[in-house]
């Protein structure tokens, strides 16, 4: 075993190379991070030209959504607007309760008025089913909704949601899959779509784009282009 004294020059030369060894795990420790940083950003980057490239239902304008209106609400086999009367008793139908009655005690599937809550459902797409007391008070407002058969969804159903996430589209309008509780919670056999208003309804067998922007344009406040509103919400208008 060699029990020589290291010198003063092999002394420094160790505390060099141990430098140099240190920095290079710094080097390469950096490099580590950067190259990490890197790829994160690239997979932010390739998720947002995703979501820009990936195929959406075409959006059309809404005159020429009323002018296929008439011939839509045929292929779509939808009945004629119709109106199912005040809540019984009639006293009630704006009332505001804490707890919502059973829905078939409501003059229509889905209801057009009748007990709600004292706050109101904001206008928006929901993918599931809102809070029924809250979207029966934005009928009050004014507001429509355009309920749909959670079971059914497809291509039609795609480009109403994608219509009605637009801003301009969006204002007094609810679209939501019907789904509660009891026979009175789901949409009646038969029906994809049902648009309601306070105290109209329109069902319809498949959902249909045109369909629901006449409604729209008749029975919404304000209306989707500017046509009369044939409605009789008691705040119409008021916001959500």
């Amino acid at each position: 075993m060699d029990h020589r004294k290291t010198t003063k020059a092999e002394r420094k030369e160790q505390a060099r190379r141990e430098r140099e060894e240190i920095e290079r795990r710094r080097a390469r420790a950096r490099r580590n991070q950067r190259m990490g940083v890197l790829a994160l950003l690239l997979l932010v980057a390739g998720g947002i030209a995703f979501a820009a490239t990936r195929p959406r239902p075409d959006i059309p304008q809404v005159g020429d959504l009323l002018a296929q209106a008439d011939a839509a609400a045929d292929t779509a086999s939808c009945t004629k607007v119709s109106q199912p009367g005040p809540y019984d008793p009639a006293d009630e139908d704006r009332s505001h309760v804490d707890s919502i009655p059973s829905l078939e005690t409501y003059a229509s599937t889905p209801p057009a008025s009748g007990p709600h809550s004292a706050s109101t459902l904001p206008a928006g797409v929901y993918d599931s089913a809102p809070q029924i007391g809250q979207a029966l008070h934005s009928l009050e407002h004014g507001a429509i909704i355009v309920w749909l058969d959670p079971g059914g969804p497809g291509p039609e159903q795609d480009r109403i949601e994608a219509f009605f996430e637009q801003s301009e589209s969006r204002d007094h309008t609810i679209v939501a899959p019907y789904d509660y509780e009891g026979a009175a919670g789901v949409l009646p056999g038969g029906t994809g779509m049902a648009l309601v208003s306070w105290h109209h309804i329109q069902t319809c067998a498949r959902p249909s784009l045109a369909v629901a922007a006449a409604f729209a344009d008749a029975y919404r406040t304000p209306t989707i282009a500017g046509g009369d509103y044939l409605g009789d919400a008691p705040e119409p208008g008021v916001p959500l």
